[in-house]
């Protein structure tokens, strides 16, 4: 099968729920793969999906368990995380082990400044073949844009958050 690169961006909600359903889908017809979260050392209930999928979801977060917010500067910690997640899913996405390698929230360290764009589209432009690769998050850069062979903008029309200053709920948004 010839793989391709997706792109789920945008502001709207599930970004990150779309891929992990592609994971799912992937791994129901007997596809490995390969989950980097960036930016994300927190519990997410996502993080059992290996338990569920056994030697065919790999699951992998580079982050700390702070948020960073807009106008923040990356910490030494943020930058290194990102740096070794690039390196470890760029090996993952080249081994030859991995059917579907899905880079979550990518677009979003770009655009944080914790990642260059530039080793991010060296990542991209060395996708094998075989392989199918999903990027998220907010902020795709253009030439991610560009580049992609789909693009998935999900855009908020509504969002209860703002109506109903709600937590993230385990299970829904965690």
């Amino acid at each position: 099968m010839k793989g391709k690169f997706q792109l789920y961006t945008g502001n709207g909600k599930g970004k990150t729920t779309a891929a992990l359903g592609l994971a799912v889908r992937a791994a129901c017809a007997g596809m490995k793969v390969y989950i980097g979260q960036f930016m994300k050392g927190r519990d997410y209930s996502e993080l059992c999906l290996p338990e569920h999928f056994p030697g065919t979801i790999t699951m992998e977060q580079y982050g700390t368990p702070r948020l960073i917010c807009k106008g923040e500067k990356p910490s030494e910690e943020d930058l290194r995380s990102a740096a070794v997640g690039l390196d470890t899913i760029r090996t993952a996405m080249v081994s030859g082990n991995y059917d579907l390698v899905i880079a979550d929230e990518l677009n979003v360290t770009v655009h944080m400044g914790i990642l260059n764009e530039e080793d991010v589209m060296e990542f991209i432009c060395r996708r094998p073949d075989d392989v199918e690769l999903v990027l998220t998050g907010r902020y795709a850069p253009a030439g991610f844009v560009e580049a992609a062979d789909l693009v998935t903008e999900m855009r908020e029309v509504k969002h209860y958050y703002a109506a109903e200053n709600l937590p993230a709920r385990k299970g829904i948004e965690s």
